[in-house]
C-alpha cells in the first residue's frame, strides 16, 4: 500500500498551531523526507537592531520539518513526538529572506527514528543551521 506522503504530512502540520501561526509551509515530502519553508516575518525578529529571525523560529521549523519526515517513512505508521533535537547555529539568517529547511530520516528502529536536518536562506552554501534528532516512531 502506498501512502500520500504530502497528505499525511499536510494533516501533521495542520495539528501543530504554532506550525499555523509561524506560517510553515510545506514545499516537498518524499518516502522519509520533507522540505518546508517559513517567510520572513516582523513578528518573529529576535534583536530588532539587526531584524534577525529569532532563533526559537529556526528551531521550530527544524523540529517540524524533522517530523515530518518522520512522518512520511515508508514504514512509519501512526503519530510521532520528539524526543531529542540538537540544533547548532551556524550564523543568523539574513533579514527579510524566506528560511527553508529540508529533513531526513536516515535510519528507523521499531521505536525510534533518526533525523538530520538543514536550514538556510538564499544562500544555500552557507547554513543558518542544522539538526539532528530523534523522534518517536509508530508502526
Amino acid at each position: 500500500m502506498t501512502k500520500d506522503n504530502r497528505a499525511i504530512a499536510q494533516s501533521f502540520i495542520d495539528a501543530i498551531p504554532h506550525s499555523h501561526a509561524l506560517g510553515m509551509k510545506i514545499d516537498f515530502v518524499g518516502d522519509g523526507e520533507a522540505h518546508m519553508s517559513m517567510d520572513y516575518d516582523e513578528r518573529f525578529i529576535g534583536d530588532p537592531a539587526t531584524g534577525v529571525i529569532h532563533g526559537g523560529a529556526v528551531f521550530a521549523l527544524l523540529d517540524t520539518c524533522g517530523g515530518a519526515a518522520v512522518i512520511s517513512h515508508p514504514d512509519h505508521n501512526g503519530a510521532t513526538a520528539t524526543i531529542d533535537l540538537r540544533v547548532d547555529y551556524m550564523r543568523p539568517a539574513s533579514p527579510g529572506q524566506r528560511i527553508r529547511a529540508v529533513a531526513t530520516c536516515y535510519n528507523r528502529t521499531r521505536s525510534v527514528a533518526f533525523v538530520r536536518a538543514v536550514a538556510m536562506d538564499d544562500r544555500e552554501d552557507k547554513p543558518v543551521a542544522t539538526a539532528a534528532g530523534a523522534f518517536v516512531t509508530g508502526g
